[in-house]
């Protein structure tokens, strides 16, 4: 039976987690990266510290066992538990991730999504800790454009499974940079640089601050960064429009809370890509894309 606490576990395993299985134990490992010593203000390093406290505290009973946690190193933290192969909660993290053993393989669970709110919320929350983030470099255009990164490498079906709890949360995507040729490097000039694997990167799930503000995080400075972010969005979108007849004394989801296939298409061509054949891409994306949103409904998230 899901609740919110094994939902939070779920999330994080499925988000930057390790299943290694011995002969007797599983050993369960979760990566909490975080980019850089100092951001916005806020020192990481010292803020997961005393998250992972929080956080060891409240699974300590769903886990039942010790876990341990190491914040030593400038750019990554972890925790870790081990139970035999048998232990009952072994046996559910293996049912519901499928026997996977890796971040690179999970998928959001078919029971998340048929779960109740609360439940689904801290399952993302839980994703978000250890994918996502937010800074002053994540804007788009304007100043009341600030969003939240969550980053996942390499598996194309979270990405998308992502996207998908997110609208069941009623949070839209602002747009997803697929670590494909034409969405990287949509006019081949890195490609043509000499770079020609540029577009091999991480996927980036990108939305606005003020709507992630639905889901949030657990680690406290990226929750203090998330406040900061959102209410500068509400504030510069308040004086940008305070003179505007279309949008003055409207909010600024009039603007933001809107999901792709609700927002006008801009149909711009983009040349063919060298790469797009790549094996280094699933079989299903190996052609060529104009726009994000077309891969997005390829790959079903959609309407």
């Amino acid at each position: 039976m899901l609740n919110p606490d094994i939902a939070y576990l779920l999330g994080m395993i499925v988000g930057k987690g390790q299943v290694i299985r011995g002969n007797r134990n599983t050993e369960i490992i979760i990566d909490i990266p975080h980019k850089n010593l100092m951001i916005e203000g806020e020192n990481t390093q010292q803020s997961v510290k005393s998250s992972l406290l929080d956080i060891v505290g409240r699974l300590k009973s769903l886990v039942g066992t010790d876990m341990e946690w190491d914040t030593s190193r400038q750019n990554l933290a972890h925790i870790s538990f081990s139970k035999s192969n048998g232990d009952y909660l072994i046996r559910t993290i293996n049912t519901y991730l499928k026997n996977n053993v890796s971040w690179r393989d999970f998928r959001i669970p078919s029971e998340i999504f048929s779960s109740t709110k609360d439940v689904k919320l801290e399952f993302l929350r839980g994703v978000s800790d250890v994918t996502a983030h937010i800074r002053k470099s994540n804007v788009a255009w304007k100043d009341y454009e600030n969003r939240v990164y969550v980053e996942i490498m390499v598996n194309w079906d979270l990405c998308v499974d992502i996207a998908n709890l997110l609208k069941e949360l009623d949070v839209p995507v602002q747009t997803i940079r697929f670590a494909h040729p034409n969405i990287v490097d949509p006019n081949l000039k890195k490609y043509n640089e000499g770079s020609k694997e540029f577009w091999n990167k991480e996927h980036q799930i990108k939305v606005w601050a003020e709507e992630f503000e639905k889901v949030g995080f657990n680690i406290d400075h990226k929750n203090k960064i998330l406040k900061k972010f959102a209410d500068l969005n509400r504030k510069n979108w308040k004086e940008a429009t305070k003179d505007s007849k279309k949008y003055k004394d409207k909010p600024i989801s009039e603007a933001h809370h809107k999901f792709y296939w609700n927002t006008k298409e801009i149909n711009r061509k983009k040349p063919k890509h060298p790469e797009e054949k790549s094996t280094k891409l699933p079989a299903k994306v190996r052609k060529h894309f104009d726009s994000w949103k077309d891969m997005a409904k390829e790959l079903g998230y959609d309407e």
